[in-house]
């Protein structure tokens, strides 16, 4: 096994660490306080390559593997997590699944604008009443003489008040459940399609958060990704890759509270000494560093994976559920490092912490994540109830 980067890999992370510093670092702050989605920056992170980094250059990408992709998410989560998802939604859950389950005509009209940032998607999965039961949702996609009309309603999407693409998953048939699910890519300025913005989050404040409103929206055949009932493949396959964008993005969260815990420790003094040299203090910073090193080599196993096209669904779960856990026990523990300091937003670490707690929560809960490794290990599916016969 090789755990070295690749000259080209190492590059990449160093011209992603770079472009972060200079391009995104000095708006973070500000951003945050005002709950401002930058769209600016948005624009920024599609001129440089970072919104279509795993998509065919034919469509306007950058054609990386997704190591190469995972240093990159890593490098932007580093400095700012709301930037990290503008990355992780374009990339990982709008382009990818354009490009592997759209037609020619759907990659053509899409891609290379979601890529060059010109035009940004949304994800719309989760409802009010439906989060990790993705098979139960009520948004219905109803057959039309020459297309198909959508009602529902989608809660928690991020950036779907300023797409200019959604994917909507609706039911065509709701007997047939899963198999009856489908991907739409509908025009946000379609007449019925409204959205508003979410306010009040904990976390990801410069982040777009919307409620999605579908009112008997109209769409033609053209627009579906797929094939009827390959709804519920499009989703779980973009959720396999949001989830390693997700892992990625928090082991940026973990780096950048060990550096920022380091720095503070080697400057700040007690007792006449750097608190560095306090025990208690080295102990915080070991255990970042340990969960930071095997949260990366978690999402870099999964990431091999997924470039030899191998079957990653468990180790991608692996590298979200502990990746994501040890970003919100890290962001924690860099807070008792700075004391009062980190409680205010001088320092970075109160806004890791408020941004990490997010990533246990979506693109499926650290307890599915769970659930999705157990029934790798039991061969026993144990998301769905017992049959009161069983």
């Amino acid at each position: 096994m090789d755990l070295q980067l690749t000259d080209e890999q190492r590059l990449i992370s160093e011209s992603a660490r770079e472009f972060c510093d200079k391009e995104i670092a000095p708006r973070v702050r500000d951003n945050d306080r005002a709950g401002r989605f930058d769209r600016d920056l948005a624009s920024k992170l599609g001129e440089i390559g970072y919104l279509g980094a795993t998509v065919s250059e034919e469509y306007g990408g950058r054609g990386l593997d997704y190591i190469g992709y995972g240093l990159i998410v890593e490098q932007v989560g580093r400095v700012d997590s709301s930037a990290r998802t503008v990355v992780s939604v374009q990339t990982s859950l709008v382009a990818g699944s354009i490009e592997r389950w759209g037609t020619e005509e759907q990659k053509s009209q899409w891609l290379p604008r979601l890529c060059s940032g010109e035009a940004l998607g949304c994800f719309g999965l989760t409802e009010p009443d439906s989060g990790s039961d993705a098979a139960s949702l009520r948004t219905r996609a109803k057959r039309t003489g020459d297309g198909w009309t959508i009602t529902g309603n989608k809660m928690w999407i991020s950036m779907g008040n300023v797409a200019e693409v959604a994917l909507i998953f609706a039911q065509t048939d709701p007997e047939k459940k899963h198999k009856g699910l489908a991907c739409f890519l509908v025009p946000t300025s379609s007449s019925g399609y409204a959205s508003q913005e979410i306010h009040g989050k904990l976390g990801l404040r410069s982040s777009d958060t919307a409620e999605i409103s579908l009112d008997e929206v109209t769409v033609g055949d053209d627009a579906m990704l797929g094939e009827i009932g390959d709804g519920f493949k499009v989703a779980m396959s973009a959720l396999d890759n949001g989830r390693y964008s997700v892992a990625a993005g928090c082991v940026g969260i973990c780096d950048g509270c060990v550096e920022a815990s380091v720095t503070y420790a080697k400057e700040r003094k007690q007792f006449g000494v750097p608190i560095a040299s306090f025990q208690l203090v080295q102990e915080l910073i070991a255990e970042m560093v340990v969960k930071r090193d095997a949260a990366r080599m978690l999402v870099w196993r999964a990431g091999g994976l997924k470039d030899r096209k191998e079957p990653n669904t468990t180790e991608t779960s692996i590298a979200k559920f502990y990746a994501t856990e040890a970003a919100v026990e890290c962001a924690n523990a860099a807070i008792q490092v700075h004391g009062g300091a980190g409680y205010v937003d001088d320092y970075p670490v109160e806004r890791y912490l408020r941004d990490a707690r997010v990533t246990t929560l979506y693109e499926g809960t650290s307890q599915i994540q769970k659930l999705i490794i157990g029934r790798a290990a039991t061969g026993i599916n144990a998301m769905v109830p017992p049959s009161p016969q069983a």
